[in-house]
């Protein structure tokens, strides 16, 4: 069980992008988690995590709390608030609470239980349009 982050903290460069923080399985964290770096959980957490990059949930990862971030991708369990620009939620993924968006994406098997907000991506002002979607 470990957290690691695979880019050097001292070195600043714009290319953070290929930089990821993991949460293995078997881990438990709780509390808040700020990163600008991407984000790959495959343990637990609970609390609020706040990325400017990319958050991934693994097969075995369950996170129960709020998420803002630029892209999340969704393949084990999320339950809480989710603010993005851009939500996937895989075969195996499930998602069972709140998510502001511009793009939602579902696939087939994947669930997601809740209402959705769908952004207007110019301004990012709300759309006033609130769905309640289950796919199975």
């Amino acid at each position: 069980m470990a957290i690691f982050n695979n880019g050097d903290v001292a070195t600043k460069s714009s290319s953070t992008d290929s930089n990821t923080t993991i949460i293995t399985a078997g881990a438990k964290i709780t509390g808040e988690v700020e990163l600008s770096c991407n984000l790959y959980i495959d343990g637990e957490l609970e609390g609020s995590i706040t990325s400017s990059k990319e958050v991934n949930v693994g097969k075995n990862g369950h996170v129960k709390g709020n998420i803002v971030t630029n892209r999340l991708v969704v393949q084990g369990y999320v339950e809480g608030s989710v603010e993005a620009d851009r939500v996937e939620i895989k075969a195996a993924g499930h998602v069972n609470g709140e998510i502001t968006s511009i793009e939602l994406v579902i696939e087939s098997k994947g669930v997601f239980e809740g209402n959705s907000i769908v952004k207007n991506s110019s301004n990012h002002a709300n759309i006033e349009k609130t769905a309640t979607a289950k796919q199975v």
